[in-house]
């Protein structure tokens, strides 16, 4: 278990032993591992106090099997992982769908070369682009589109809000929309913690996403749309953890804003296997499904860990520096937004955000509309204030609505 991975990794550290981690009785019965190669370390998932999620995947993502599915931001760091594990299942066809080319080749060689699964197709396209995203839609007619493309950096949102905007809000709308006119049975987005009660462009631009979604069910009956939401992804490209090990490496300083800051924190696999789950959950009514992560994260407590885990002693081998919270960065993450409430599903780790107020499906549009002509603009001093601006103005009407 992971609290005892963690007791042992502790009692070795302090006895200056180092720890490798050896291959399950599993691993070693395939056949042909040596371990003298086979030898890791102790990776940093090993010690969040807490068993991994494992879930099976053949019963879970049966509604996969014979389908038709195309994954958007496939060359990404849980495109990728959707893709792999949806191959698991048996799909009659995966379309790998990403602008950027190197990330495509990628998990395209990785598939075919690697894993021997030859039912995919690669497509170079950007969700933004309306009728290449319809030319690929009526092409293939997928049966389920799992929508992983999206910018995630707070602080490059920031400096691009103009790019936030179109790739987060106005793409989402584009790939939903013309998946649904292709007949597409199940729509999926993968959304963030973020985009609850935001206070960046980012987190703005993904709460959009989130409402674009919801609304599109009253244009397009025929399709089930999805949201889900997590946090943040340990070893995702950008995220906390490369970060933390690249300053490791480099000799140290270790940078974090805050002391007390706190995040959720899931590995890869679990929250792709989550996102699979979720999808066949619900009427399809652009509701919200929320991954259950456990207890948040202190970022100064995972740093330490990091540096122990590598061999060293924090503030005495490598230091930790603390730089101040960034415009719009919060000290803890939330999950759900002051008008929703958790409510259980026949899944477990999964849970339901119930709106207590409903959302007008005009309003969404108009909104949208607002944010797509000052990105025609090219707008950019106005453009991130009012998309937050919008996500306050929506969230204090709900309260209101809520209040009387």
């Amino acid at each position: 278990p992971g609290e005892l991975r963690g007791k042992v990794v502790e009692a070795c550290r302090e006895r200056e032993i180092a720890v490798r981690t050896l291959p399950t009785v599993f691993e070693l019965l395939r056949g042909g591992v040596q371990l003298n190669r086979q030898l890791r370390e102790v990776q940093v998932e090993d010690v969040l106090g807490r068993e991994p999620i494992r879930m099976e995947l053949d019963r879970v993502g049966a509604y996969i099997q014979d389908k038709v599915v195309i994954v958007t931001g496939a060359g990404g760091s849980i495109g990728s992982e959707l893709v792999r594990q949806i191959a698991r299942v048996g799909p009659k066809l995966i379309v790998l769908l990403d602008h950027a080319e190197d990330n495509l080749f990628r998990i395209d060689r990785e598939l075919t070369e690697e894993r021997h699964f030859t039912r995919v197709e690669s497509i170079l396209a950007d969700c933004k682009e309306g009728d290449r995203m319809l030319e690929v839609m009526q092409r293939y007619h997928p049966d389920i589109v799992f929508h992983a493309a999206a910018y995630k950096h707070v602080p490059l949102m920031e400096a691009n809000p103009l790019e936030a905007v179109r790739n987060n809000a106005i793409a989402t709308r584009v790939t939903a929309e013309t998946a649904a006119v292709a007949g597409c049975e199940r729509f999926v987005l993968i959304s963030t913690d973020k985009a609850v009660n935001p206070r960046t462009v980012m987190g703005a631009s993904k709460a959009m996403a989130e409402w674009i979604v919801e609304s599109a069910r009253h244009r397009h009956p025929q399709t089930r749309f999805i949201t889900v939401r997590f946090g943040n992804v340990l070893a995702s490209s950008g995220s906390v953890v490369p970060i933390f090990r690249s300053q490791i490496e480099r000799g140290g300083p270790i940078t974090v804003t805050d002391p007390e800051m706190t995040r959720y924190f899931m590995t890869i696999p679990e929250a792709v296997q989550l996102v699979i789950r979720a999808g066949d959950l619900g009427a399809g009514t652009g509701e919200v499904f929320v991954l259950e992560m456990g207890e948040p994260v202190k970022i100064v407590d995972l740093a330490q860990n990091m540096i122990r885990l590598a061999g060293f002693e924090p503030e005495i081998d490598i230091a930790i520096e603390f730089t101040g919270r960034r415009p719009g960065e919060k000290l803890h993450e939330e999950l759900f937004n002051g008008d929703e409430r958790p409510q259980a599903t026949s899944a477990d780790k999964i849970v339901r955000a119930v709106r207590r107020a409903q959302l007008d499906p005009e309003w969404v549009a108009g909104a949208v509309s607002r944010l797509e002509a000052l990105v025609r603009e090219g707008d950019e001093a106005h453009l991130a204030g009012a998309t937050v601006d919008l996500v306050r103005d929506r969230r204090r009407s709900a309260e209101v609505s809520l209040e009387g």
